[in-house]
């Protein structure tokens, strides 16, 4: 048996007030007078605070992106040409934000060393030559992506990451800090993409034990913190931090499975963003996962959430599209169902399944 050699993350920083390192980590990655580029979520756009905070030099360039959409190739294609048109080269990227920096950032800096569009690379192993160097700094806990080997981009014909050994960044500062004020709604759905990702990972085909190491921590914090507790403090903060960070590290040598495949559909078709489409999802999946959907409802009720119901009033070509966008993540099935999941999960028990999301 051939055993997967996959990348990790080499740098990591870690600790409240950490991101004030971040020049001194920067400073000799410079190439000249090559920038560096800041994909900062634009809810910090008039955080005159946290501006001052970000450490420019020279050409050194900030975007601050929607992200009411998830990040999209053509975005990402934009991104590349104009930064090769107006500077030719750069010395990295900084993603600032949820999932959707991450993956900008990861994918940006992958598209400045390989030709063609992003969407070409949609896929596994697709990526020929190693990206700028790129530094991931989550500013909510939960996706998982500062650490996967992902940049997840919806495509003229697909939601599907960039999965390459070339995607993982090259360093991550993760500071707890940056997570204060963040929405109950929004901390909760994003909290739970991580709780998923261990309910999947640990239920799934691909289970081995470096997944299940990191993927019971990872639900023992989610747990600790959505269950355990009645109030959010400094504490489950850091504990989120890592849950996330745990989370990410699990599916790295395992896989998710049913909730984030449906998710995928819905994110493509109705532009649900992740974390409140693996909700919606999750939801409704008590006979794969039976135990984490019971513990899932117990957080719902607790944190007092509700999961929208968005399959309304859909046609016919809404329903055939999510279904096969959905299928087309074959990986994420097998994990879950077995190597015989097509047997298993068919179109009709498909659109069931998203009749009742």
């Amino acid at each position: 048996m051939k055993y997967r050699n996959f990348p990790m993350v080499p740098r990591v920083v870690f600790g409240r007030g950490s991101f004030d390192q971040l020049d001194e980590i920067l400073e000799p990655k410079r190439k000249g007078d090559a920038p560096m580029i800041y994909f900062v979520d634009h809810v910090f756009e008039h955080n005159e605070a946290f501006k001052k905070r970000i450490p420019l030099r020279g050409k050194d360039e900030v975007f601050f992106v929607d992200t009411t959409h998830e990040p999209k190739t053509k975005n990402i294609d934009q991104f590349r040409d104009r930064l090769k048109n107006e500077y030719g080269t750069i010395s990295g990227t900084i993603g600032i934000g949820g999932g959707s920096m991450m993956d900008t950032a990861k994918a940006v800096a992958l598209m400045m060393n390989n030709p063609g569009s992003s969407a070409d690379y949609q896929g596994w192993d697709l990526v020929k030559n190693p990206a700028v160097y790129h530094v991931g700094i989550p500013t909510i806990s939960g996706t998982g992506a500062e650490v996967a080997r992902t940049a997840v981009l919806t495509g003229p014909e697909k939601k599907l990451g960039i999965n390459s050994d070339f995607t993982p960044f090259d360093q991550l500062l993760l500071d707890p800090e940056l997570v204060h004020g963040v929405s109950v709604n929004q901390r909760f759905y994003t909290g739970m993409d991580c709780f998923i990702h261990c309910v999947e990972s640990l239920n799934g085909t691909y289970l081995n034990a470096f997944s299940k190491s990191y993927g019971e921590k990872s639900q023992e914090l989610c747990e600790k913190v959505y269950l355990g507790k009645d109030v959010w403090d400094d504490e489950s903060d850091d504990d989120m931090m890592m849950a996330s960070f745990h989370g990410g590290m699990s599916i790295a040598y395992s896989q998710v499975g049913v909730a984030h495949a449906t998710s995928y559909g819905l994110a493509f078709v109705l532009g649900t963003h992740h974390g409140i489409g693996n909700s919606i999802a999750f939801n409704q999946l008590e006979e794969f996962y039976p135990d984490g959907v019971a513990k899932f409802k117990k957080m719902i009720e607790k944190w007092h959430i509700d999961i929208p119901k968005v399959c309304v009033n859909l046609t016919e070509q809404q329903y055939e599209t999510m279904i096969k966008v959905s299928l087309g993540m074959a990986p994420l099935w097998e994990n879950a169902l077995g190597k015989d999941w097509k047997s298993i999960m068919t179109p009709e028990r498909l659109r069931a399944l998203y009749e009742k999301m």
